[in-house]
């Protein structure tokens, strides 16, 4: 039984939607949403995890991006190891070694060994992401059903982040921020236990190898541009730590690109980046990461070292950014399938920069109903709005590239979020080092100074960004789908 997707004919898909496709999709959205909440859970936790551990600030902000550089840098390899062993063998190959993972980070004595597993955790969940979206994208071939599908995917995938910071907050302040990691083992167990009920084993795709050398090369540039961007601070743009990193990161990824025109069986296929729809579409998540895991981190240290709350109330401050993205995703589900993806993804971009610019303008002695609150609204709302269509648009009709197109999704959301926090950490502590010379005895204002700057400069990048990725995709028409 074949079906045609795009231009590929995939003769391991069924034309006849399967019975326990709903079930499925409670499965595998659990399971991404065990990776979401840990992009996130222990911003709150860090402060306690940085006392615990007697870990410097340099390290403390690498328990963030060493996740996300495990996680974006592996996912591209994760698309392909997918086709190869099958869906279902690799959601619980992943959810496994993920559980391991945070089992190991839970009980970490020094800072070495907490990150050694946020990096294992990153590098499983890399496994997990694209097996769920090739499950979703072939269980719902259906119009309608679709669009539900991923409204619903979306939800889970948008709200994540914001829950993740909720439930640090509360774990970190009743129990202890070891649980943060702890907390990871049973919603494994239960999304494995869903895996093995609704997502049915298909044979693995033909034809499908391995780019070994791609993988190294994609992960070897990633690194050494977060590497670069994170050393900036300490040492200077023009260190050898700093600038060294940063334009080896770039010759590599250039290299990168070279090797996957020439493969025959590439890591990334150019096909899937070069179509104008797909590509506007992973800016648009790069971009909103940058800007969106940046605030994350500085509201972080905003609402517990300047406005001193406590970790639970900052977790539950960050509510309104989860009510803010389960919002986006409601009002944007319903237009997918008739609405250009430039017009839907411009107006999400604009929102998130509207709210970083109000970052900008926060200070030491503003009020989290009228300063902050408004910040986490719009942000929300602009992420859920913006990564719903991009995931809809990178899958659909993408064929035999299906995993690795939207894999893509999440891989432009991690490299980015792991670059913007350590570029804008960056300006940050460089915009606070300059305030504090000029200002000695006010910290706080200088810490919130830098955050001023970074906010709008972020804020910046982002209206470029929605400039280039309208332009980029250029007038289209509405997302084609199989009757």
């Amino acid at each position: 039984m074949t079906t045609s997707v795009g231009s590929h004919r995939l003769p391991y898909e069924p034309t006849i939607p399967d019975p326990r496709r709903w079930w499925a999709l409670v499965a595998v959205a659990t399971a991404q949403l065990l990776i979401g909440l840990d992009s996130t859970i222990m911003n709150i936790a860090l402060p306690s995890a940085q006392r615990s551990l007697e870990m410097s600030d340099p390290a403390r902000q690498w328990v963030i991006t060493i996740f996300a550089l495990g996680y974006g840098g592996f996912l591209l390899l994760g698309g392909r190891m997918s086709d190869l062993m099958g869906r279902r063998r690799s959601l619980l190959i992943g959810l496994s070694g993920f559980a391991l993972a945070s089992a190991f980070g839970g009980a970490a004595v020094d800072p070495a060994m907490l990150l050694t597993a946020r990096a294992l955790q990153g590098i499983f969940g890399a496994l997990v992401t694209p097996s769920v979206l090739g499950t979703l994208a072939v269980a719902f071939p259906r119009p309608a059903e679709r669009g539900k599908a991923f409204g619903i995917y979306g939800t889970v995938l948008g709200s994540a982040s914001g829950l993740g910071v909720a439930l640090g907050g509360v774990l970190t302040d009743y129990l202890d921020w070891r649980w943060c990691m702890y907390v990871n083992l049973p919603l494994a167990i239960a999304a494995a236990a869903g895996v093995l009920y609704a997502v049915r084993p298909a044979p693995r795709a033909p034809g499908v190898r391995v780019d070994v050398i791609g993988a190294l090369l994609a992960t070897t540039g990633l690194m050494a541009l977060v590497f670069g961007f994170a050393h900036a601070e300490p040492d200077g743009w023009s260190a050898p730590t700093s600038a060294g990193a940063l334009v080896g990161g770039v010759l590599v990824l250039v290299a990168f690109v070279w090797v996957q025109r020439r493969s025959t069986g590439p890591l990334l296929p150019l096909r899937v980046v070069l179509d104008r729809r797909r590509g506007g579409s992973y800016l648009a998540v790069f971009s909103l990461a940058t800007g969106m895991f940046a605030a994350l981190f500085f509201l972080t240290f905003y609402l517990q070292d300047v406005l001193g709350y406590s970790p639970v109330m900052a977790g539950l401050g960050f509510l309104p950014l989860t009510g803010g993205l389960m919002l986006g995703v409601r009002l944007v589900s319903p237009l997918i399938a008739r609405t250009p993806v430039r017009l839907l993804l411009a107006p999400g971009l604009l929102t998130i920069t509207a709210g970083l610019a109000l970052l900008g303008l926060v200070q030491v002695d503003s009020g989290y109903w009228l300063h902050v609150l408004p910040v986490f609204a719009l942000v929300g709302l602009g992420t859920g709005w913006v990564l719903v269509t991009a995931n809809s648009t990178a899958t659909l009709g993408a064929g035999a590239d299906t995993a690795v197109a939207g894999a893509m999704v999440q891989t432009s959301q991690q490299i980015g979020g792991s670059l913007g926090t350590a570029l804008l950490g960056t300006i940050a502590g460089t915009s606070t080092a300059d305030y504090l010379r000029a200002h000695p005895a006010s910290a706080a204002a200088a810490t919130v100074h830098g955050f001023n700057v970074a906010g709008l400069a972020a804020a910046g990048f982002l209206a470029l960004a929605t400039a280039a990725v309208f332009l980029i995709i250029g007038p289209s028409d509405v997302q084609r789908q199989n009757p």
